[in-house]
C-alpha cells in the first residue's frame, strides 16, 4: 500500500514550518527550527516534507496564505535534506520522493513551482542522471504536452525545473554512460524541437537551456551539434518575442566567447541582427543582449579582425547607447546633496579581502560593482539564464540583496557599450577614433547635460587604446574636463573624475611644465571632489585618485603632503560606505610614495586618522578587511617609524584571529551557528606580517614575546585552515617571522615543520590550482628561510623535506615560481644539512639547476647556491651529468653580486668547489673548461681564484 500521511503529525509539521518563517516573532521561529531538528531525525520526514511541498489544499487550521509559507519551507527543508543527507535517506522514501514531486511543478503558484524544481535538480545531483532515469523523459513529455493533459502551468514548471537541472548538472548531462550514452545527446535535440513550439515562453526557455551548455566550459556534445544549432537559432532572429531575440543575442555572445570561428562566416549578418536589437530602445534588456555579443566578440582574436569593415556601423550604436535614458535622466536630476547624511546598512556592500588588481576600469564607468564575470549580468547566475521567479538554489533570499539595488551599479547597456568600445579601441586604436571623433564633437558641446556626460565617458573609454591619436587634442580636452568637475550635474562631475584617471599615465610623465599645466591641475581637481557634497561623487572621485596613483607612481612622491593634507579631510567626512574607497586611496599611495609617508609631519597627519577609524571599527565589522589591508601596506611604508602605534594594532590582530578560530571551532561542532568569514583571518596575518617587517628587531621580537594567546600557537592553527587564502597568508607570516623574529619561533619548529611537510604535497594542487600553488609557493619559501637560521636544527627534517622538495622541482603541473621557490629552499637546506643531502645529489642536480638557471641573482639564489656547492664538495661524482651547466651557472654570477654578499653568498664555495674539480680533472682542466662558450669560461677564470 502506498505511503500516507498521518493527519495529526501532517499538521504539526505543517505547524513548525509556517512558525519558521515568522520572522516578526523570533521566540516562535526559534522554537519551530528546534521541533523542526527534532523531525529529522523520523524516517517519514522526507514523505512528509514532499506531501505538504505538492499538496495544495491546505489541512484544518490553515489558511491559503500560513500553508503557503508552510508549503515553501518544505521544500526548501526537502531540498536541503537531499543536498545534506541523500545517501542516508532510506530507499521507500527515496522512491516516494521520486514518484510525488513531480505534481508540485503543476501547482498554480509559481513560486512554489519554483521550489520543487530545485528539489527535483537536487535529486538528479545527488542521486546521478542514472539513478532517475525516467525523469528526463517525464519533464520532457509535460512541457511538449504528449498526453495532452499538461496545463501552461505543468509545462512552465517542467520547463523550469529541466533547466534548473541542465545548470546544475551540466557535466554528468554530457557525460557517456555504459549503454546509455550522453543524457544531453537525447535532451539537445528535444530542445531544438521545442524551439519552434506555438508558446513563446517555451521558446525562450528552451534556448536559455541549450545556452547553458554553450557556458565555458561548452559541453562536448553542444560543441559537436553546433552546426545543427546555429541554423536553428538564425531562424529565431526574426521571432516576435523579444524574450527569444533576446536568447539569440545570448547564443552569438556565448559563441563568440567559447566557439567564435563558427561565427566567422556569419559576421556580417549577426552584426547587423544584432545592431538592430540593441537599437531597441523601448527594451533595454535585449539592447544589453545585443550589445553583450560586441563585447564579447571584441575580446575574442579570431573575430576581432573580422570587425573591423563593420567598426562605421558598430561604433555609433555604442556611442549612442553611451547616453542617458529619459527615465535615468530624471532620476539621476533629482539627486540632491548628501554628502552629511548617514550611510543606512543597506548602502555599504560587502568588502572581500582580494589581491590588488589594476584599476583602469575602475570607478563605475565601464564595470558594474561588483563586476560581473565577463561582462556577465546579474542576478542570473551565469549571466545567461531566463528570468522568472528564481531565488537561490535554497530558495532563500539572498542576505545582500535588499532589492533596491542602486541603478548606477548595476551593468547595464551603457556601461556594457562603453565596455565593448573600450575593448575594440584597445585593438583598433585609430580607426575607432576616426569613426568616433565627429559624434565627440557633436556631443562634447552639446546643450544637454546627459549627451556631454556620454561623450566624456566615451573620452575615457576610447583614450587607452588610441593614445597616440587622441593625445594631439588633450591639450584641450583635458581642461574642458576640468571645467566639467564643477558641473552643476553630479553624474557629469562622477563620470569627469573617472574619465580625468584614464589620462593620468600621460599626464604624470610629462615635462616639468606639462605637469604643472596639466597633471597638477587634474591632481587638484579629483582631490577637490573627494570632498564633494555628493556621496557618489566622493566615491568616484576617490576611485579616480587611486587609478591616478597607480599610473602616476613614483611621479606622485612630491605631492604626498598635498595629498595626505586632503585624505585626513575625507577621514573626517566620509560615511561608512566611502570609506571603503578611501582605505584604497590611501594604500596606493603608501605602496608608490613610500619612504615619503613616513617623513615625521606626514606620520602625525595620517596617523591620528586612521587611528580614530580604527578605534571605530568594530572587531565583527566587514569594514575592517580593507582597514586591516590599508594599514598593512602604511606599516611597510612608515618602517620603523610605525614603532609608536604597533601595539594596538597588533594585539588586536592577534584576538580578531582567536576570536575568528574560535567561531570556526563552534561552527564545526555545531552546524546551526554561522561560519566565520575567513577574510578576517587573512587581513590580519598580513598585518602582523607588515608590522614585523617594519619594525626593528627588539620590538617586533617584543610584541611577539607578549602576544596572548600565543603567536605560533594560532600560527599553527592557520597554517591548518582549510582555506587556501588563510594558509597562503600564514605561510607568508610564517617566512617573515624566520626573517625576523627567529629566536621567538625557534621552540615551536617542530610542530610548524611537521605542518609544513603536510602542506608540501602536490596532491593539494587538484582541488583547487591556482589557490592551492599559491600556498604551495608561500611553503617552499618559508621552508628556505627557516632553513638559513635553523641550520642544522633542520637535520630531523632533511629527508622528508627532500623527499617533498624534489617531487615539487620535477611537478610540471606547477607554475616555473614554484619549482623555483622548491629549488632555492633545497639549496637553502644544504647550508647545515649538506652532508645529509649529499648522498642524493645526483638524484636531484639535474632539476636544481634547470630550475636555478630561470632564477634572477639575488641574495635567496645566492643562499641557496652556497648551500648547493656545499653539498656538491661532500660528493664532487654525483655531478657527471650536470658539472658543465653548475660551471656555466657560476660563470653567469655578476661579479658585484658575489663580492656584495661576502661571506653570506656562495663565492668561497664556488672557487673551494672550481678548485676541488681542478684537482680530480687533473691536467686536462683547461680543455676540460674550453667545453663552456668562451665568454663563460673567460668569466669563470676573472671572478673566481682556483
Amino acid at each position: 500500500m502506498a505511503w500516507q500521511p498521518q493527519p495529526g503529525p501532517l499538521v504539526q509539521l505543517s505547524q513548525c514550518l509556517r512558525g519558521s518563517l515568522s520572522g516578526h516573532d523570533i521566540a516562535a521561529q526559534k522554537n519551530a527550527e528546534q521541533m523542526l531538528r527534532q523531525a529529522k531525525t523520523s524516517p517519514d520526514v522526507n514523505n512528509y516534507l514532499t506531501y505538504i511541498s505538492v499538496t495544495p489544499n491546505p489541512p484544518e487550521g490553515f489558511d491559503t496564505t500560513t500553508y503557503h509559507s508552510a508549503r515553501s519551507a518544505a521544500a526548501i527543508m526537502l531540498k536541503n535534506n537531499v543536498k545534506s543527507s541523500y545517501r542516508s535517506i532510506p530507499e521507500p522514501s527515496k522512491a516516494y520522493v521520486k514518484s510525488t514531486i513531480l505534481a508540485g511543478l503543476q501547482d498554480g503558484n509559481a513560486q512554489i513551482r519554483n521550489f520543487v524544481g530545485n528539489v527535483v535538480t537536487e535529486v538528479v545531483r545527488q542521486g546521478g542522471v542514472l539513478g532517475w532515469p525516467q525523469v528526463l523523459p517525464q519533464l520532457l513529455s509535460m512541457v511538449a504536452n504528449e498526453n495532452g493533459q499538461s496545463s501552461a502551468e505543468a509545462q512552465d514548471g517542467a520547463m523550469g525545473a529541466l533547466f534548473k537541472i541542465c545548470e546544475d548538472n551540466k557535466r554528468l548531462l554530457d557525460q557517456d554512460y555504459p549503454n546509455q550514452g550522453r543524457p544531453l545527446a537525447y535532451l539537445l535535440p528535444k530542445f531544438l524541437d521545442l524551439t519552434a513550439s506555438p508558446n513563446a515562453k517555451l521558446r525562450s526557455r528552451a534556448l536559455s537551456a541549450i545556452n547553458v551548455f554553450f557556458n565555458e566550459p561548452i559541453a562536448l556534445t553542444a560543441r559537436e551539434n553546433v552546426n545543427n544549432i546555429l541554423p536553428r537559432v538564425v531562424r529565431l532572429t526574426t521571432d516576435e518575442n523579444e524574450d527569444v531575440r533576446r536568447f539569440v543575442c545570448r547564443t552569438f555572445s556565448l559563441l563568440a566567447d567559447g566557439m567564435p570561428t563558427v561565427l566567422l562566416p556569419h559576421i556580417e549578418g549577426i552584426v547587423d541582427y544584432t545592431i538592430s536589437q540593441q537599437k531597441d530602445i523601448q527594451n533595454e534588456e535585449l539592447a544589453l543582449d545585443a550589445a553583450e555579443f560586441f563585447f564579447e566578440a571584441s575580446s575574442a582574436p579570431a573575430l576581432r579582425d573580422a570587425f573591423g569593415p563593420y567598426l562605421n556601423r558598430v561604433v555609433p550604436v555604442l556611442l549612442d547607447s553611451m547616453i542617458y535614458s529619459e527615465d535615468d535622466q530624471l532620476r539621476l536630476e533629482g539627486e540632491a546633496e548628501d554628502a552629511d547624511l548617514e550611510d543606512e546598512e543597506k548602502d555599504i556592500k560587502p568588502q572581500f579581502a582580494t589581491s590588488k588588481t589594476s584599476r583602469s576600469n575602475a570607478g563605475g564607468a565601464l564595470t558594474a560593482n561588483p563586476q560581473p564575470t565577463n561582462g556577465q549580468s546579474n542576478p542570473a547566475a551565469n549571466g545567461f539564464a531566463y528570468e522568472d521567479d528564481d531565488e537561490l538554489s535554497e530558495g532563500e533570499i539572498d542576505e545582500y540583496d535588499d532589492g533596491d539595488m542602486d541603478p548606477e551599479e548595476e551593468w547595464n547597456l551603457r556601461k556594457c557599450s562603453a565596455a565593448a568600445l573600450d575593448s575594440i579601441t584597445s585593438h583598433f586604436g585609430g580607426p575607432v577614433f576616426n569613426v568616433t571623433l565627429p559624434w565627440l564633437m557633436e556631443n562634447l558641446a552639446h546643450k544637454d547635460w546627459q549627451n556631454r556626460e556620454a561623450a566624456v565617458l566615451a573620452l575615457g573609454a576610447i583614450g587607452p587604446g588610441c593614445m597616440q591619436d587622441i593625445e594631439p587634442h588633450l591639450p584641450n580636452l583635458v581642461p574642458y574636463m576640468l571645467s566639467l568637475l564643477s558641473d552643476q550635474q553630479p553624474v557629469v562631475r562622477q563620470i569627469s573624475s573617472w574619465a580625468l584617471s584614464r589620462f593620468a599615465g600621460w599626464a604624470s610623465h610629462l615635462d616639468p611644465a606639462g605637469k604643472q599645466q596639466y597633471f597638477e591641475p587634474m591632481m587638484e581637481g579629483i582631490l577637490r571632489c573627494m570632498l564633494d557634497s555628493n556621496k557618489k561623487v566622493q566615491e568616484s572621485a576617490a576611485s579616480a585618485f587611486a587609478t591616478l596613483e597607480e599610473q602616476a607612481n613614483t611621479e606622485l612622491m612630491p605631492y604626498s603632503a598635498v595629498i595626505v593634507q586632503q585624505f585626513v579631510r575625507c577621514f573626517g567626512r566620509y560615511k561608512d560606505r566611502n570609506m571603503y574607497i578611501l582605505y584604497d586611496c590611501v594604500q596606493t599611495l603608501a605602496e608608490y610614495a613610500g619612504p615619503e609617508l613616513a617623513k615625521p609631519e606626514l606620520v602625525d597627519s595620517l596617523m591620528p586618522a586612521l587611528i580614530a577609524r580604527w578605534e571605530k571599527v568594530q572587531d565583527q565589522s566587514r569594514e575592517m578587511f580593507p582597514l586591516l589591508e590599508c594599514l598593512a601596506f602604511v606599516a611597510t611604508a612608515l618602517g620603523n617609524r610605525f614603532t609608536p602605534f604597533a601595539k594596538p594594532f597588533f594585539m588586536r590582530c592577534i584576538r580578531i584571529i582567536q576570536n575568528n578560530l574560535e567561531a570556526g571551532a563552534g561552527a564545526a561542532s555545531q552546524p546551526y551557528l554561522d561560519v566565520p568569514d575567513k577574510d578576517f583571518l587573512v587581513t590580519s596575518l598580513d598585518l602582523l606580517s607588515s608590522i614585523i617587517q617594519a619594525l626593528e628587531e627588539p620590538y617586533s621580537s617584543e610584541l611577539a614575546k607578549s602576544a596572548q594567546p600565543n603567536l605560533f600557537e594560532m600560527l599553527a592553527y592557520c597554517m591548518k585552515d582549510g582555506n587556501n587564502d588563510v594558509k597562503q597568508s600564514a605561510y607568508a607570516l610564517l617566512g617573515d617571522c624566520s626573517i625576523y623574529i627567529f629566536p621567538q619561533l625557534q621552540p615551536y619548529l617542530p610542530t610548524l615543520l611537521e605542518i609544513l611537510l603536510h602542506q608540501l604535497d602536490l596532491s593539494h594542487v587538484a582541488a583547487d590550482p591556482d589557490t592551492a600553488c599559491r600556498v604551495l609557493n608561500n611553503a617552499c619559501w618559508s621552508c628556505g628561510e627557516m632553513a638559513m637560521r635553523h641550520k642544522a636544527g633542520m637535520a630531523p627534517y632533511v629527508d622528508r623535506l627532500l623527499s617533498k622538495l624534489a617531487l615539487i622541482m620535477f611537478a610540471e603541473n606547477v607554475p616555473e615560481s614554484i619549482n623555483e621557490n622548491a629549488a632555492i629552499a633545497l639549496g637553502r637546506l644544504g647550508i647545515g644539512c649538506h652532508e645529509q643531502l649529499a648522498p642524493h645529489l645526483a638524484d636531484f642536480a639535474v632539476p636544481f639547476l634547470r630550475a636555478m638557471q630561470k632564477v634572477s641573482w639575488t641574495d635567496e639564489k645566492g643562499h641557496a647556491y652556497k648551500g648547493f656547492a656545499s653539498v656538491v664538495l661532500d660528493n664532487p661524482q654525483a655531478m657527471e651529468r650536470c658539472l658543465l651547466d653548475f660551471f656555466a651557472e657560476m660563470g653567469n654570477a655578476p661579479g658585484v653580486f658575489l663580492t656584495g654578499m661576502q661571506d653570506d653568498g656562495p663565492l668561497q664555495s664556488f672557487e673551494r668547489a672550481l678548485a676541488q674539480y681542478k684537482a680530480l680533472i687533473g691536467d686536462v682542466w683547461d680543455t676540460y673548461l674550453h667545453n663552456l662558450a668562451p665568454l663563460q669560461e673567460q668569466s669563470l677564470r676573472q671572478l673566481y681564484t682556483f
